[in-house]
């Protein structure tokens, strides 16, 4: 990719770090990446290099305000809004940029996020990619995040989690572990957003994902408006893009170069 940029900016108060790559062809669509409830950019490794590279698109990735090397969270609370309102702050981070025309790829709280920003904002998205992304509460998201607990509790999973969020690293973990085991969470639901959702949707889930059922991927496909994918990958757990890369940049870049060429 050609100039590429790390840089943060400000919005609504806190600082939020940016990795912006641009090519040559500035009428290209900016793919966006949107991490998981643990992740950041570094996370990403190169997968979203290599992607932007396959379609020759124009890439962002950030880490949100909690994450990675952006700033601290305000609080740690979250309500049943959290994801909508990081869905807001996408759409200031866009408008900010002067990006016209953006395809998402949002991974677990990203997809979710990517799926509320289309429904809100469309006239700036004009496609997404979703990967274990959640739109309701099920036992086995909550069963999955109890094991993670433990081994948040038990081995070095905070110690690897350091490296990526510094001083921010238990807040980043009970931002997310604490919220969705409340029992007050356990009727959060946005499928009412999926409705108004009119572009094009490639839903991606691992057969094996441990924190989310086939059914949250059928819930996607069979409520949005626009033209909607449902790809399930053998083998994958809740991160294809990791455990079956090959795959999923392969679907990935189908998905996006019908978008960009029609």
């Amino acid at each position: 990719m050609n100039h590429t940029k790390e840089f943060d900016i400000e919005i609504d108060g806190s600082s939020i770090h940016i990795l912006r790559f641009e090519n040559e062809k500035s009428d290209r669509p900016f793919l966006i990446f949107l991490h998981d409830s643990l992740g950041c950019i570094f996370l990403w490794k190169n997968f979203p290099e290599q992607l932007a590279e396959k379609v020759d698109c124009n890439l962002l990735v950030y880490d949100r305000i909690g994450y990675g090397k952006s700033g601290p969270f305000t609080s740690i609370k979250r309500d049943h809004f959290y994801l909508e309102k990081e869905a807001d702050i996408l759409f200031k981070i866009i408008q900010k940029l002067n990006i016209k025309t953006s395809i998402l790829f949002g991974h677990s709280d990203g997809g979710s996020i990517s799926l509320i920003a289309a429904s809100k904002f469309p006239e700036y998205i004009s496609g997404i990619i979703t990967e274990g992304a959640h739109v309701f509460v099920e036992d086995i998201t909550l069963n999955g995040i109890r094991e993670v607990v433990k081994s948040y509790q038990t081995t070095k999973l905070k110690q690897v989690l350091e490296k990526y969020h510094f001083d921010k690293t238990e807040d980043v973990f009970h931002a997310w572990s604490d919220t969705w085991l409340a029992e007050k969470f356990r009727d959060w639901n946005m499928e009412h957003f999926l409705s108004s959702i009119q572009c094009p949707v490639l839903v991606v889930q691992g057969e094996e994902d441990e924190f989310g059922s086939e059914e949250q991927v059928d819930k996607i496909v069979g409520q949005v408006s626009g033209k909607s994918i449902k790809r399930m990958i053998p083998g994958a757990k809740h991160s294809p893009h990791k455990e079956a890369a090959e795959i999923t940049m392969r679907e990935a870049t189908e998905f996006i170069k019908k978008i960009v060429l029609s």
